[in-house]
């Protein structure tokens, strides 16, 4: 018996809530000049005051020492092994902007970029350009036309689109062509197995069309490509923990992923605050809540210390209002951590801390990651967040006589 199973066997049903408040990659490195990290050198009262409440921890998002991609990271949160269920990017974001991905699909999440003269990458993100302006440039993209396949392509935000292709003898084992650095050209899709060696090639053409297509333009005159994946099965939320879940989130992809595990998207959100007032009109619908806020991985991957700081400082603003609704348990976590210093997600644990009134608080009186290192409950991975959610909202059994 899997996790899962015994969660879904010890489940029981009350009328208790469940609030997940994710700060994507809020984990971060100490500044050598004052020995802090983003988190400890934020002014983060409202936290500070969970974490004297509640109790702390320390959690891996997967296993010592692995970085997680979000993907995987969330799994973790939602108590998912992302060792056992693996899901691509592709598929998340084609699922995120609503797209149903069907048994015959091929997902590709895809970056714009910008390439020079001799087709060399020197910017990754196409200086992130505006939605308005990538939107009508993805749609563009429609024109492209493969023999034998169906292409359908969908913006998402910003630089990233996705595009999914249909058709028959479509594996999903194709590897990136993003190279993760400037100076350089895109890599060739290559398949990992003779069941995908048709779509490694059916994404070459659609690379040289969209070439063509883009060519000209100051910003986004390339693109690449990753995350190829099929569509995979899992346990839904109602089943696991018999829960009514919704998600809140800004990016397509976080939302593709609840989707993806039952839960429900509400609104259109594209602030934080958005988020909280989409939260407070639904309260009454639904057990669990998933709320996720984007910049304070965006700012780390952006090297920006300072900016993730005033990230984390607008997030532990909008606590308060959570408060106001009286959840039975709150937890505030990360999915990864996403230091400046490193510019990138790093296999560092996350903070964690949980709120309810059958927690057994601790000496913990701030919320950083070194502070936390003390907390209650220890260092432990992320598949175990929800079984402690569900134990503290009274929503699971005793397991054997």
């Amino acid at each position: 018996m899997d996790l899962l199973e015994l969660i879904s066997e010890l489940k029981e049903r009350n009328d208790s809530k469940i609030v997940l408040l994710v700060a994507d990659g809020l984990g971060g490195l100490p500044d050598p000049r004052t020995g802090k990290t983003e988190l400890e050198t934020a002014h983060t009262p409202n936290l500070d005051r969970l974490a004297a409440r509640g109790v702390c921890g320390s959690m891996i998002p997967i296993l010592p020492g692995i970085t997680p991609g979000s993907g995987p990271g969330h799994l973790g949160l939602f108590g998912y092994d992302p060792l056992k269920y693996v899901i691509g990017r592709g598929v998340l974001e084609a699922t995120g902007v609503g797209f149903e991905v069907g048994p015959k699909d091929v997902a590709v999440r895809c970056n714009f970029c910008t390439l020079d003269a001799e087709g060399r990458i020197i910017d990754r993100r196409a200086g992130r350009i505006d939605t308005a302006e990538s939107a009508p440039l993805a749609i563009k993209l429609r024109q492209v036309q493969i023999p034998g396949i169906e292409v359908f392509v969908e913006p998402v935000k910003e630089h990233r689109f996705v595009v999914i292709f249909r058709g028959e003898g479509l594996g999903g084992n194709v590897s990136d062509t993003d190279p993760q650095r400037t100076g350089v050209p895109p890599l060739e899709p290559t398949a990992s197995d003779y069941d995908s060696q048709r779509t490694a090639d059916v994404a070459r053409r659609f690379i040289v069309q969209a070439r063509e297509i883009l060519a000209g333009h100051p910003k986004a005159n390339g693109l690449t490509m990753r995350g190829f994946s099929v569509r995979p099965q899992l346990p839904t939320y109602e089943y696991v923990y018999g829960l009514r879940a919704a998600a809140i989130a800004v990016y397509p992809m976080y939302k593709g992923l609840a989707r993806l595990v039952g839960m429900t998207i509400e609104g259109q959100p594209t602030t934080l605050d958005e988020e909280i007032d989409i939260l407070e009109k639904v309260w009454n619908q639904y057990d669990f809540f998933f709320v996720h806020f984007k910049y304070t991985d965006s700012r780390g991957e952006d090297g920006d210390f300072a900016a993730k700081v005033k990230m984390i400082e607008q997030f532990d603003q909008v606590i308060p209002r959570i408060e106001a609704l009286r959840p039975t348990v709150l937890m505030v976590t990360a999915d990864h951590s996403t230091p400046a210093s490193l510019k990138s997600h790093s296999w560092h644990p996350v903070p964690v801390v949980l709120v309810a009134d059958s927690c057994r608080p601790d000496a913990c009186q701030s919320f950083g990651e070194t502070e936390v290192l003390k907390g209650g409950l220890g260092q432990f991975p992320a598949v175990y967040l929800m079984p402690l959610a569900m134990a503290h909202a009274g929503r699971l059994g005793k397991f054997g006589a």
